[in-house]
C-alpha cells in the first residue's frame, strides 16, 4: 500500500491563505451495481491528531474502521448522506452522486455561523452544482484524486466508504445469494454470476448495464 507524507495538504494551503472553514467531500459507490452511493463532508482542526490519516483507497477495512470513531471525534463537523437506487435511477449516478455530497455539505455549513470565508474541497473533477448547496454557495476548488492531497477530503471518504461498506454487509443479511458482503456490490466476476443464477433483487440499480439487460430479457 502507498503511503502519503503530508508536506503541504490543500488544506493547509487553504488556512495560510485565511481561508476558514475548509470543508473536504467524498463520495463512495459510484461503480456498484447495488447499493446505495454515499458521500460525507467533514471539517477538521487545523491540528487534527490523526496521524493514521491517508487515501482511503491506502488503508485497510480495519484501519478504516479504527479511524471512523477518531475521525468523528475530532471533527468540527461531519455528515454523512445516502443517495438511495431509487435517487441513482431517477437522477443517474453523477446526478445523485452531486445531490449526496451536496446534502452533506449543506449539513455541515448549517453548523457554521460565518460562512464568508469558507471553501469547499471536493474530491474530483467537478464542482457541487450551487442549486444543491442551501443558502450561501462558499468557494469550492474540485482537486482529482483529492483524498491524497486534502485531510478533510481523506477523512470524508473513510467515513463514507466505512458507511456504505456497513450498509452492504446488512444488505447481505437480507440477501445472501449475492454475496455483497465480500464484493460490496461491484461487477465481480462471483456478483455476475450470482445476477445470471438469482436475477437482480430491490438492491440492484436497474439502469446499470448488467442489471438492466437482465431486466429486459425477462420481459
Amino acid at each position: 500500500m502507498r503511503e502519503i507524507v503530508w508536506k503541504t495538504s490543500e488544506d493547509a494551503r487553504a488556512w495560510s491563505a485565511g481561508q476558514w472553514p475548509v470543508i473536504g467531500t467524498d463520495e463512495v459507490g459510484r461503480g456498484p451495481l447495488a447499493g446505495p452511493v454515499v458521500a460525507a463532508a467533514v471539517i477538521l482542526p487545523a491540528d487534527d491528531g490523526l496521524p493514521g490519516l491517508k487515501d482511503s483507497k491506502a488503508t485497510t477495512s480495519r484501519q478504516r474502521e479504527a479511524l471512523v470513531p477518531l475521525i468523528e471525534a475530532r471533527a468540527l463537523a461531519f455528515s454523512v448522506v445516502e443517495a438511495s437506487v431509487a435517487q441513482i435511477t431517477e437522477r443517474n449516478i453523477l446526478g445523485a452522486s452531486l445531490w449526496a455530497m451536496g446534502r452533506a455539505v449543506s449539513e455541515v455549513l448549517a453548523t457554521i455561523e460565518d460562512r464568508c470565508n469558507a471553501l469547499i474541497l471536493v474530491d474530483g473533477n467537478r464542482p457541487i452544482p450551487t442549486e444543491l448547496l442551501s443558502g450561501h454557495a462558499p468557494e469550492q476548488i474540485p482537486l482529482i484524486k483529492g483524498d491524497s492531497r486534502s485531510r478533510a477530503i481523506a477523512a470524508a471518504a473513510i467515513l463514507a466508504k466505512v458507511h456504505r461498506d456497513t450498509y452492504m454487509q446488512r444488505l447481505h443479511q437480507q440477501f445472501p445469494h449475492y454475496g455483497f458482503e465480500g464484493h460490496k456490490g461491484y461487477p465481480t466476476a462471483a456478483h455476475l454470476e450470482a445476477l445470471r443464477r438469482w436475477g437482480p433483487c430491490p438492491a440492484h440499480r436497474p439502469t446499470f448495464g448488467p442489471v438492466a439487460r437482465l431486466l429486459k430479457h425477462s420481459l
